[in-house]
């Protein structure tokens, strides 16, 4: 795996969170110790679950929080606040610790997905850039996590980097791959965090040489005989018989990127087992999301290629998380609970615990969440820590992410599977345990 870039990740985010700061820094509630919770009122997209992923990336950008000099000399001249901020800015190091789902697993509405506890200053100019990242790459990774349902045991590949930002598109590719796809086409993302990467070739090199059958032959030459091939420039009859024609019946696989991917599946299928290319693959890609997948499951497919579903969560770009201030010492040296209580966007007060309860079977069947201790009895406890004392305690890798979540999907009911619209497969319960 590559080293991270040092590049301040400090001036990722609003800039409210330093006017904010230069306030209390002047009032003295700086210095106060607070709770604060990162969690979602409801499910996007009327989901039945929704899965974590970005908390490695969250990490890396909180041990990159610095202002440096070139920070600090832009706040100065953009007069974004005054000279005693800038000051503490300069000094800034988060001292306290964060607690959080980690990822790979599920959330439901009102989970305590983050607690980052420590001083309002220290906390505050937080929010947006763990807001950015979670909400990413979680709405990735929750759509991703239906199309590898939808797909069963065939490979899902992403291949979406050309339909979103450069940046977004690496990300996007880590997300999918937290939530079971096999591999992508992104190299960055395959340099950077280790992912398998995958791709042949698009209808311009095939339209690039004065025939079809000179391109294939070009393809083998260059990657062998178990190559993918695109057979669907011209005439797609034509195109599979002179893919096995050039290749043999070792070909590796064959790629559609157009037409009716079901009917089309079929002919081709039996036409590669009559030329006796019987254990050539088919891949299929065109617009694909969970829904396009469910409905070749019955077609002889053996993995998909998803790129704009994916990579735009699927209709569903944002996990509408938000980050709210739950709890504040109080004038007694006490923490109280606090919440904000405007109507359609209530939360809900104090420091959060949670756990997964089950029934007998080890189906899943509530989300406990815990105020001021945690829930009682028996089920799985979700929440793991991963700042201590401002220092990071949690490394993890994405294999053990990918692990995680396929266990907590086999918890689920089976209502999980359904990719229509409608409430959470279990529901979420609170205890006051204050």
């Amino acid at each position: 795996m590559r080293e991270r870039s040092t590049a301040s990740s400090a001036l990722l985010t609003d800039r409210y969170e330093l006017t904010m700061l230069q306030a209390t820094l002047r009032d003295g509630t700086a210095h106060r110790s607070c709770v604060f919770e990162l969690f979602a009122r409801r499910l996007s997209g009327g989901r039945r679950y929704g899965v974590i992923a970005g908390v490695g990336r969250l990490l890396d950008a909180l041990e990159t929080f610095r202002f440096g000099e070139a920070e600090l000399a832009w706040l100065r001249e953009a007069k974004v606040v005054d000279e005693d901020t800038i000051t503490w800015l300069a000094n800034y190091r988060f001292s306290g610790s964060i607690w959080g789902y980690p990822e790979g697993e599920i959330y439901f509405p009102y989970s305590p997905v983050l607690i980052v506890e420590g001083t309002f200053a220290e906390c505050v100019i937080l929010e947006t850039v763990f807001l950015s990242i979670l909400n990413h790459d979680s709405a990735i990774a929750s759509a991703a996590a239906r199309m590898v349902s939808a797909a069963g045991d065939r490979p899902c590949i992403e291949m979406g980097s050309r339909r979103t930002h450069e940046q977004s598109a690496i990300s996007a590719a880590r997300a999918a791959y937290v939530s079971g796809f096999a591999a992508t086409s992104n190299l960055e993302a395959g340099r950077t965090y280790g992912i398998p990467t995958t791709g042949t070739s698009a209808h311009s090199f095939t339209l690039l040489h004065d025939t079809e059958r000179d391109a294939f032959k070009a393809q083998v030459r260059a990657l062998g005989n178990g190559t993918t091939l695109l057979v669907d420039t011209y005439d797609i009859p034509e195109g599979v018989a002179l893919a096995v024609d050039v290749a043999g019946p070792e070909l590796g696989g064959v790629r559609l990127d157009s037409g009716d991917l079901v009917s089309l599946a079929k002919s081709v299928r039996k036409q590669l087992d009559e030329l006796g290319a019987t254990s050539t693959r088919i891949t299929v890609t065109s617009d694909l999301d969970e829904h396009a997948i469910a409905a070749l499951a019955s077609a002889p497919v053996d993995g998909y290629g998803v790129g704009t579903a994916l990579v735009t969560g699927s209709g569903v770009p944002t996990s509408s998380f938000v980050y709210k201030l739950v709890a504040r010492v109080g004038n007694d040296g006490e923490m109280v609970s606090v919440a904000k209580a405007s109507k359609d966007k209530t939360s809900v007060g104090g420091r959060k615990y949670a756990l997964r309860r089950q029934t007998k079977a080890g189906v899943a069947k509530t989300e406990v969440i815990g105020i001021g201790g945690e829930p009682e009895g028996p089920g799985r406890l979700l929440l793991v820590e991963l700042v201590r004392g401002g220092k990071r305690i949690h490394h993890e890798s994405l294999e053990a992410a990918r692990e995680r979540l396929k266990l907590a999907l086999d918890e689920l009911p089976p209502a999980a599977k359904q990719l229509s619209r409608g409430e959470p497969v279990i529901d979420t319960a609170f205890e006051d345990l204050s």
